[in-house]
C-alpha cells in the first residue's frame, strides 16, 4: 500500500515539476532577449551621446558658446589653372564657421555637385558675425586656389609656401578644348566655397604682378564693374569660329572674343558657374578651331550681364607678333622700361574716371626672367610698400 500511495504521488509531481521547468526556461529566454535589447540600445545611446560631444568640440557648445573669430574681409581671389568616404559612426557637426570658410580646398564632391553646392547664394544680406579684424601685412586678404594636373603630388612644396594645401581636385585639362573652361568653372566653384571671397582673377604660371598688394586689392575691391575682355572680331580666328548649330541659344551676332584672364565679383562668379543653358551648348559644338576659353566667357558675359561688365582685361599680354600663343619674355628683355611701360603708359576708365593703371598683371613671363623681376620689383613695383 505505501508503494502503491508513492507511485500515486509521483504522478502528480511530474506535471509540476514541468511546469516549474518550463516556467524557468521562459524567464530565462525572456531575460536573454531584454539582456541584449538594453545592450544594444545603451550602445547606441553612448555612439549617439559621443557623436554629439564630439560635435561641440568641433564647433562651439550649445550650453557654453564661445565666440566666433570673426572672418577676414572680403578677399581677392587667386585662381590658377595648372577618395576615401568619411567614416559613417562618428560625423562632425557642419556649423556656420565651416560654412563659411571650408577648412580644406580638398574634398570629394563631383563637379556637378560641386557647381550645384558653390552657387548657393545667402538671401540674408548682413552676415550673423561682426566684421571686425586686424592683419598683420596682408594675410587674410587673399585665398589661392591652384588646379594643377591630377598626376601631381605637391611633392615638392614646402609647408611654409603660400601654395602649400592650394591644389584643389583637379582634372586633366587640354589646350584648346572645352575643358579649360571646365577648369575654370572648377576654380570658381571652390573659391565661391569660401563666403568671405567677394573677388575672383583668374592667373597662371606665367603671369606676374605689377604693381604691389595694396593697390591691387584696393583697386579691384573698389570697382563697381568685372573685367571680362569681350568685342566683335571679323575673320576666321573670330566670327569664323562660330557654329551655326549653336543658335537659336546662341546667334551669330551674339558671338563674341576675349582673353581668358578675367577679374570677377561673387556675383557673376556665381553666374559662371550656375549657367548650363549656355555652356552646354559650347560642350556640344565648340570644338577646334572653336577655343571656348576664348569664346564662352566673352559671349556669356556680353549676352546676360553687359551692364556690369568694363569689356577689357586687366591682364595685359603682348599679341603683336601675331601666331596662336602671345609673346614671351626672358631674363634680357626684362628692363626698367619695359615694367614702367606696362604699369602707366595707357589710358582707361575705372569706376567712370580717366586713369592711367590699365594693367594690374602681364603675362607670358617665363622662369628665367624670375631673377631680373625680382631685381627690379622692390623700386619699381614698390613690392615692400
Amino acid at each position: 500500500m505505501k508503494n502503491k500511495n508513492q507511485k500515486f504521488r509521483n504522478l502528480f509531481t511530474i506535471p509540476i515539476n514541468m511546469i516549474y521547468l518550463l516556467t524557468f526556461l521562459f524567464f530565462f529566454a525572456c531575460g536573454i532577449i531584454c539582456g541584449i535589447t538594453f545592450n544594444h540600445y545603451f550602445n547606441n545611446y553612448n555612439v549617439n551621446l559621443f557623436q554629439v560631444i564630439n560635435g561641440q568640440f568641433l564647433n562651439c557648445s550649445s550650453l557654453n558658446p564661445q565666440p566666433l573669430s570673426p572672418p577676414p574681409l572680403p578677399r581677392s581671389v587667386l585662381l590658377l589653372p595648372q577618395s576615401l568616404p568619411s567614416p559613417r559612426s562618428v560625423i562632425p557637426r557642419l556649423g556656420l564657421k565651416e560654412y563659411i570658410k571650408p577648412i580644406n580646398v580638398e574634398h570629394d564632391m563631383s563637379d556637378e555637385e560641386l557647381l550645384w553646392r558653390s552657387s548657393m547664394v545667402p538671401k540674408v544680406k548682413e552676415l550673423p558675425f561682426k566684421i571686425h579684424y586686424f592683419f598683420k601685412g596682408h594675410e587674410g586678404f587673399y585665398s589661392i586656389y591652384v588646379h594643377s594636373h591630377p598626376s601631381y603630388n605637391n611633392s615638392n612644396i614646402d609647408e611654409s609656401n603660400i601654395f602649400h594645401g592650394r591644389r584643389i581636385p583637379s582634372k586633366e585639362v587640354d589646350w584648346g578644348k572645352v575643358n579649360m573652361v571646365e577648369a575654370e568653372k572648377r576654380l570658381l566653384a571652390n573659391a565661391l566655397l569660401d563666403i568671405s571671397n567677394q573677388r575672383f582673377v583668374l592667373l597662371s604660371e606665367a603671369c606676374i604682378p605689377l604693381f604691389n598688394f595694396s593697390t591691387i586689392y584696393t583697386h579691384l575691391i573698389n570697382s563697381n564693374q568685372n573685367f571680362v575682355e569681350t568685342y566683335d572680331l571679323p575673320g576666321p580666328t573670330g566670327r569664323g569660329r562660330y557654329r551655326s548649330q549653336m543658335s537659336p541659344t546662341i546667334t551669330h551676332p551674339q558671338w563674341r572674343k576675349g582673353s581668358q584672364w578675367f577679374q570677377i565679383d561673387r556675383d557673376l562668379a556665381l553666374e559662371v558657374v550656375s549657367d548650363k543653358k549656355y555652356f552646354s551648348v559650347f560642350q556640344k559644338h565648340c570644338m577646334r578651331p572653336c577655343y571656348a576659353d576664348e569664346h564662352y566667357l566673352p559671349t556669356f558675359v556680353n549676352m546676360k550681364f553687359k551692364n556690369g561688365n568694363s569689356g577689357r582685361t586687366l591682364t595685359w599680354v603682348d599679341w603683336s607678333k601675331g601666331g596662336p600663343h602671345p609673346a614671351r619674355f626672358n631674363r634680357l628683355d626684362i628692363t626698367t622700361e619695359l615694367l614702367n611701360k606696362l604699369r602707366n603708359e595707357s589710358s582707361c576708365k575705372y569706376n567712370g574716371k580717366k586713369t592711367s593703371i590699365c594693367h594690374l598683371f602681364a603675362r607670358k613671363f617665363t622662369p628665367h626672367a624670375l631673377s631680373r623681376l625680382l631685381m627690379f620689383a622692390p623700386k619699381i613695383m614698390q613690392f615692400n610698400h
